[in-house]
């Protein structure tokens, strides 16, 4: 009977045991996604550009001092970084976190950076923007950038989360005129437009104005994420949202989704590890 027992409490210790590695191994191991965006608007000098995309750390750690993730960016060898929001959590915030793996990043290439909801919601974000400008992060806060190799140019535009605004009417209107204002500082001849925006749920307005790419996070890949279904559940979208992770297409224009690197509200991910996205353009004949 003694050794039924035993048996039986070493079973639930070991089963025990293995749940937490799983549920362990699915919040902190990092996968890297691949995609390649294919366009005839991406200058020849632009084939095989490749950009890095970082979103939702929620000031999360992967190692002592951001270790596990800055070497894991290092041997992807981008050209660019986008940081497309929630740097940072509303609720644990913590810049130094953030700001000890931004004042690496920038040391690697270029650096460009949205805001998502949470900078809006700590009340904190211009002491944030201050220091990533002083790290030397580009914030892009409803304004364009020219990027140049060999003459050519591709151009970065960056709009404000909405989070200021009450309600999904006013957020949808909102980044409606932040998107407006951004695109008035683009250049003539802009040629192949990219987009940094952090809500996927936007899409709509984003291919209406021929974006040609945009990078969005905010979904966290539907924090659970089961085979045929995709995500549950995912902010604003509600359950079983639309844009959760990877490339969606609609009016010429290209959505990469990120599923992000940390958590919020929900503090478990479950098939669906963090994410790192690295995009390669290439030049359609």
């Amino acid at each position: 009977m003694i050794n039924k027992y035993k048996k039986k409490l070493l079973i639930l210790c070991i089963l025990f045991f293995v749940i937490l590695t799983f549920l362990y191994f699915q919040n902190n191991s990092i996968e890297t996604s691949h995609l390649s965006i294919e366009s005839q608007e991406i200058p020849k000098s632009f084939n095989g550009y490749t950009i890095l995309q970082v979103s939702d750390l929620h000031s999360k750690s992967f190692g002592s001092n951001q270790k596990v993730l800055v070497q894991k960016i290092k041997k992807l060898e981008p050209d660019i970084i986008v940081v497309t929001g929630d740097l940072v959590d509303q609720k644990n915030y913590n810049e130094d976190i953030s700001m000890n793996l931004i004042e690496q990043l920038v040391d690697i290439v270029p650096v460009y950076y949205v805001t998502g909801n949470h900078e809006w919601w700590s009340d904190r974000f211009d002491s944030l923007e201050e220091n990533l400008i002083q790290a030397g992060v580009t914030v892009m806060r409803n304004s364009s950038k020219s990027i140049e190799v060999e003459g050519e140019r591709i151009t970065l535009i960056g709009i404000d989360d909405p989070a200021q605004a009450i309600g999904s009417d006013g957020e949808y209107a909102l980044a409606e005129l932040s998107l407006k204002d951004a695109l008035s500082t683009t250049e003539t001849g802009s040629g192949f437009r990219i987009l940094l925006s952090h809500r996927p749920e936007l899409f709509s307005l984003y291919s209406q104005n021929d974006i040609d790419l945009i990078f969005a996070g905010h979904a966290h890949g539907g924090q659970v994420r089961l085979p045929f279904i995709g995500g549950l559940i995912a902010p604003n979208q509600g359950f079983l949202p639309e844009y959760t992770a990877g490339k969606y297409v609609e009016n010429g224009s290209t959505m990469v989704v990120s599923r992000g690197l940390g958590n919020s509200i929900i503090p478990q991910r479950v098939f669906n590890r963090p994410e790192l996205v690295l995009v390669t353009l290439k030049t359609s004949n």
